[in-house]
């Protein structure tokens, strides 16, 4: 089993409320004071989970500068009030941030019972082979 600190157990929360808000600030027609505590929450979270400097450092990689405007551009954008603009420009920012997971994470899944069964499916296996090889393009 995985010990976690303190700090880390506070940031796992902090994060799950983040993910929490913003989906439901996308629930209600994107709104606005939901999805800015959502964004702050999931930040905040995840700098207390991994750390200070290891949330530095991973988001100010200079191969990740144009995913971290992106995203971190997004958060700002839905912060002064636009946003249906700042949530598209957080996914691709996000997508773009943590695609070298996805392949890591569809391995996961597939191994799990019910949906790695679907996702053998022929045309959804297809798909998530091209999303798993896109990924690994740099």
């Amino acid at each position: 089993m995985i010990s976690l600190t303190d700090s880390q157990k506070i940031g796992m929360g902090l994060t799950g409320f983040g993910v929490f808000f913003l989906f439901f600030g996308m629930m209600l027609f994107f709104d606005k004071a939901l999805l800015a505590i959502g964004n702050i929450l999931f930040v905040s979270g995840l700098s207390f989970v991994i750390g200070l400097e290891r949330t530095f450092k991973f988001f100010f990689q200079r191969h990740k500068a144009k995913a971290t405007s992106f995203f971190l551009g997004g958060v700002l954008v839905v912060l002064i009030g636009w946003p249906i603009i700042g949530v598209v420009l957080e996914i691709y920012g996000f997508f773009l941030l943590f695609r070298g997971f996805f392949p890591v994470a569809v391995g996961f899944i597939r191994r799990v019972p019910v949906i790695g069964s679907l996702l053998s499916l022929p045309g959804i296996s297809t798909l998530v082979d091209k999303i798993g090889e896109s990924n690994n393009m740099v």
